[in-house]
């Protein structure tokens, strides 16, 4: 991996040091260019006229991220961002009132407000595996609770937002699998980052995003769906008419692939973007991308956890490129501030994002940085050299 050749292609990395990959990565000049080719396409010719030009490039798309998949192009369905993806698969769950939702104590904050709205609204029960002791839910204890609770559906974060921690999805994608038991899995801070192969992880939804260490645009994101979803008819709650046909005045029709999760409009910039961006990474290899990005963020911690008043927050068996530490003396909003006046970009987690994990690691809050395969050694180590100037008594 040519790193110089690399960020020569990130114009971002001239100008500050990037270690929020979690949050939104510095796009590729590819990325760039693909969106603005088709925003001139759309200003010289109007926003339909230009995405009838550019059909065959929009189903390029399709096609590069199945590839980044190892999946099919039928089982891919385009959305807005990955929230869109993940309540579109939530939403084709036929819950009634007294099922259950089994889920872990790290997913996602969005994801956990909407497992108790659809407590509230329905009458399901939300159920949370326990931990284990190194961290990160306790398999053995959710294959039990699959067996024993019988839940609709199963859904879990691969990577949370508020931890480096690498959840072991495809050890309970097996159990759903027996269990033939529902599973969805958010991979929004997966995708991009480490090698994520749907049939492998035994999940029937995938949600996904772009703007992540895929190093796509904001505003774009993806759904992959099982065939068995496809087989057994499972649709959004409000498809429309990108995603079904009306074929008679009081019937539709879904589609027959994944595009029945689909909604009609699309920035079509963002997602020729975000297919580039797929094409980018895989290129690359994904599996050299993860080993990088792994080994910086373990640089990163092995040298903050020397400092006095840092403390490293990420426990679990497996950890990835997120980096979450408390800092003594610092509110996390407070100090991501102050680095950005170095240029150096991170971001801040409060106690909303992670209640259960940040109230039982007895914190307020996080610093979260997470470096990506373009940034160097010296760029770890130059935001090292500052937090030890801010921690300085």
């Amino acid at each position: 991996m040519n790193i110089s050749a690399l960020r020569g292609e990130t114009p971002g990395t001239r100008g500050c040091t990037h270690l929020n990959n979690a949050g939104a990565a510095l796009m590729p000049e590819p990325v760039l260019q693909a969106m603005r080719d088709h925003l001139e396409l759309e200003a010289e010719t109007g926003g339909y006229e230009a995405k009838a030009l550019r059909e065959g490039a929009i189903e390029g798309v399709y096609r590069e991220l199945a590839a980044l998949l190892r999946t099919a192009r039928g089982q891919i369905a385009l959305t807005e961002h990955a929230t869109a993806s993940f309540v579109a698969a939530l939403s084709a769950i036929p819950f009634r009132a007294g099922d259950v939702l089994l889920t872990t104590r790290h997913d996602y904050v969005s994801n956990q407000i909407q497992y108790l709205s659809l407590a509230r609204r329905m009458g399901i029960e939300v159920v949370r595996a326990p931990d284990g002791p190194e961290g990160g839910v306790d398999v053995a204890a959710m294959a039990e609770l699959v067996h024993r609770r019988a839940p609709r559906l199963v859904a879990m974060s691969q990577i949370p937002t508020n931890s480096g921690l690498v959840q072991d999805v495809a050890t309970v994608g097996e159990v759903c699998r027996e269990r033939r038991t529902w599973f969805l899995v958010d991979a929004c801070q997966s995708v991009g980052q480490m090698p994520v192969h749907p049939d492998f992880l035994g999940a029937d939804f995938v949600s996904a995003t772009a703007r992540k260490f895929l190093r796509g645009p904001r505003g774009a994101g993806f759904l992959w769906v099982s065939n068995r979803v496809l087989e057994e008819g499972l649709e959004p709650l409000f498809p429309d008419l990108r995603g079904a046909d009306w074929v008679g005045q009081d019937r539709y029709r879904p589609l027959s692939d994944a595009r029945r999760f689909e909604t009609w409009e699309f920035a079509y910039a963002l997602i020729l973007g975000m297919g580039e961006a797929a094409r980018y990474a895989r290129e690359l290899g994904l599996d050299a991308i993860q080993s990088r990005a792994w080994r910086l963020a373990g640089r990163l911690r092995e040298r903050l956890d020397e400092l006095p008043g840092v403390r490293i927050l990420d426990r679990g068996p497996e950890l990835c490129a997120i980096v979450t530490a408390s800092v003594r003396g610092w509110q996390p909003e407070a100090l991501v501030s102050r680095l950005r006046r170095e240029r150096i970009h991170t971001s801040s987690l409060d106690l909303g994002s992670g209640v259960i994990d940040f109230t039982e690691k007895g914190v307020e809050g996080a610093l979260r940085v997470s470096p990506h395969y373009y940034n160097t050694e010296e760029e770890v180590d130059r935001f090292v050299d500052v937090m030890a100037t801010l921690v300085r008594p």
